[in-house]
């Protein structure tokens, strides 16, 4: 089985990304960083940082359309989790949840009341910072798709 891993990299934590550096390489497994500003990335073979111009959603329309089934995508953006789960494609938040067809309604539905929410000004804010409990989650996530997967 060839899987690639894509990351939504303009909102990434880098501390997430480390981890994912360190798993493609123990496992052999492609990364694809896809962001519209530059991204570091350590020298691999297994991993590379695709810049795609600026504009609205122009990294999250490259990965939908460049994404094969079974492939994995991190990101937080619930909109790109909904296209890449209608594609067959596995979605995992930096925060380490599982999107899929069980879950995706609830949370576009979510996501829509709250930027009304924050639109009529009745909630300000954004995700708290991220924590170290929360990179344990993702890298856990993480392990627990590569096994179910048998990688």
């Amino acid at each position: 089985m060839s899987l690639t891993i894509w990351v939504d990299a303009d909102a990434c934590p880098n501390l997430i990304k480390t981890v994912l550096f360190k798993v493609v390489q123990k496992k052999q497994l492609s990364l694809l960083l896809v962001a519209n500003q530059f991204i570091a990335a350590p020298p691999s073979k297994y991993i590379r940082a695709i810049r795609v111009s600026g504009g609205f959603d122009v990294a999250d329309d490259y990965i939908v359309q460049h994404l094969q089934s079974g492939d994995l995508v991190i990101t937080g953006d619930i909109l790109l989790a909904a296209n890449i789960i209608e594609k067959q494609g596995f979605v995992i938040n930096p925060r380490g949840e599982v999107y899929g067809k069980h879950n995706i309604g609830e949370k576009l539905a979510m996501r829509n009341f709250m930027e009304e929410m924050r639109n009529n000004g009745l909630v300000s804010g954004g995700a708290a910072a991220m924590a170290a409990k929360d990179v344990q989650n993702f890298a856990n996530a993480l392990d627990r798709f590569l096994t179910s997967q048998r990688i």
